[in-house]
């Protein structure tokens, strides 16, 4: 009999329902198709099990929580510890007369799409944001005139010591793509606030929404969403865009990463780009754009992990740090 090796990381880790994979490829999973493996890919079964884990799970050990992958950048050396991704038990919608309460793994186009099947109106703009809806919660995701803000009642996640909360929107203190959860916290459902409206107008508004992202954004490449938020108005009247396209960004490559030409604020991976040549081509507009114009653009997709030449060793400076815990769904 062959004896199987046990990965290093497995004995750390507590008792689960769901499913544990180690060293899991996870470029595939990500809208760039680019990036490294999560050294523990764990999917819960549901709240009550991921709760039970964080409880158990040795504070020594990093925790990262991924979603749809929609709007970040994994490093190539990888995500060390444990990565959480919520998967089947945390995708199911129900409507009811003023709202609909989602799972966090639960699509944003696609809760839009069964509040309009439900006549229900103000969801609407969720068709024009990838991802799902923890991730859209933990970073008051927003577009075409709406924001994760506006129509949020209460989020229930669970913290990094394995408690289960349920906070308002006022305890998460929204501003422009940001929510003050707590570190370490996964946010695991939802309810968002909706009106009856009439379904023409519905349905009206929604393919007006796509068009327009179909026409403005290069939806059918392998991209994320917008690379760089746009600055507050006392920076600069300017989005981020205008700034990077006055920079003249627009179509800069770098190795198999280049900006977009249909829409310069997003980041497209024309084949073979590492997630270095993505995140060294974003530092490279910032860069030209604080030069051309002052105006220092701050990220909006999320860079974490490990880069490959830093691999056992510190945090690149390039970029986020390599936090011990933290939420990016």
């Amino acid at each position: 009999m062959i004896a199987t090796a046990v990965h290093p990381l497995a004995p750390l880790l507590p008792k689960l329902r769901g499913r544990v994979q180690f060293d899991a490829p996870l470029a595939p999973s990500t809208w760039f198709r680019a990036g490294g493996r999560a050294e523990a890919l764990v999917r819960p079964a549901d709240a009550a099990d991921l709760a039970q884990f964080l409880r158990d799970l040795p504070h020594t050990v990093p925790v990262h929580t991924i979603g749809a992958c929609s709007n970040l950048v994994i490093r190539d050396g990888g995500l060390p510890g444990v990565t959480i991704r919520l998967a089947r038990g945390f995708s199911a919608i129900e409507t009811h007369a003023d709202g609909v309460t989602a799972g966090a793994a639960a699509l944003d186009v696609t809760i839009a799409e069964t509040a309009a099947e439900a006549e229900l109106a103000g969801l609407e703009f969720l068709c024009g944001i990838p991802g799902s809806l923890g991730g859209a919660v933990a970073m008051n995701a927003g577009a075409y005139g709406g924001e994760i803000a506006q129509v949020l009642a209460w989020a229930d996640i669970v913290t990094r010591s394995g408690e289960q909360r349920r906070l308002s929107a006022a305890d998460l203190s929204m501003t422009y793509r940001h929510a003050s959860l707590p570190v370490g916290a996964v946010v695991v459902r939802a309810q968002l606030i909706a009106r009856s409206g009439s379904p023409a107008t519905i349905a009206v508004r929604m393919a007006e929404i796509r068009g327009d992202r179909e026409r403005s954004q290069p939806v059918r490449a392998r991209t994320g969403g917008s690379t760089f938020r746009n600055p507050q108005p006392h920076f600069s009247t300017h989005k981020a865009w205008e700034l990077i396209d006055a920079a003249g960004c627009r179509g800069l490559t770098l190795g198999g990463a280049q900006i977009s030409i249909k829409h310069c604020n997003f980041m497209i991976n024309t084949g073979n780009a590492t997630a270095a040549d993505l995140e060294n081509l974003g530092e490279e507009v910032r860069r030209r754009v604080l030069a051309a114009t002052g105006v220092r653009l701050e990220w909006e997709i999320r860079r974490i992990g490990v880069p490959p030449n830093k691999i056992g060793g510190p945090p690149d400076k390039i970029g986020a740090p390599l936090d011990q815990s933290e939420t990016v769904q």
